[in-house]
């Protein structure tokens, strides 16, 4: 069975604005909002808590053996800060979101991550971590990397996203206007 929607990864170290991202798209297309971490929460894919990180172990196998039903079915806005864990024949686009260190310092420190958390986090972010992940993941035809500082990025990259959507859309048989709704 063909997917009628798309599927995409919204990716990149945690503070860059994934998740505002997904909810702005999830209010203005017709894709649902996969958080990962809700899932490895709510569906019990963790191994416990970790209390030095202050965040659940997540189980990446449980997580893919929850959500493979619904994935395959397309339609999801998948929001996770690793990309890699996913088979390449359920995603059609990776976004690999960047925030520039002062900007990415002041979100996470506003979260009151440990100083242990923070550097991990910033490290990520200035070694390219997350954007190597998907390069070495996926082709590189379906990844995009956005700067993701300030409301305006967001604005623009939603654009960005729904354009996107709507070209998928036509191109897999279904006719979109684009701002990602059918027309």
């Amino acid at each position: 069975m063909s997917r009628t929607k798309p599927n995409i990864i919204i990716t990149g170290t945690p503070g860059v604005g994934k998740t505002s991202l997904c909810e702005l798209l999830t209010a203005s297309t017709e894709l649902q909002h996969l958080a990962i971490n809700r899932i490895a929460k709510e569906r019990d894919c963790h191994d416990g808590w970790d209390k030095s990180l202050k965040s659940w172990i997540v189980d990446e196998d449980k997580v893919l053996d929850a959500i493979e039903d619904e994935i395959k079915e397309g339609g999801f806005l998948v929001d996770w800060h690793a990309c890699d864990l996913f088979p390449e024949s359920w995603i059609d686009l990776v976004i690999v979101l960047r925030s520039n260190s002062p900007n990415l310092y002041d979100r996470l420190k506003a979260r009151n991550y440990s100083d242990q958390k923070l550097q991990e986090n910033m490290d990520a972010e200035i070694m390219d971590v997350l954007l190597d992940e998907a390069r070495n993941s996926f082709d590189p035809g379906i990844i995009i990397e956005l700067q993701s500082n300030h409301s305006d990025d967001m604005e623009s990259n939603a654009l960005r996203i729904r354009t996107w959507i709507g070209q998928w859309k036509q191109e897999h048989g279904r006719e979109a206007s684009t701002d990602g709704h059918e027309a």
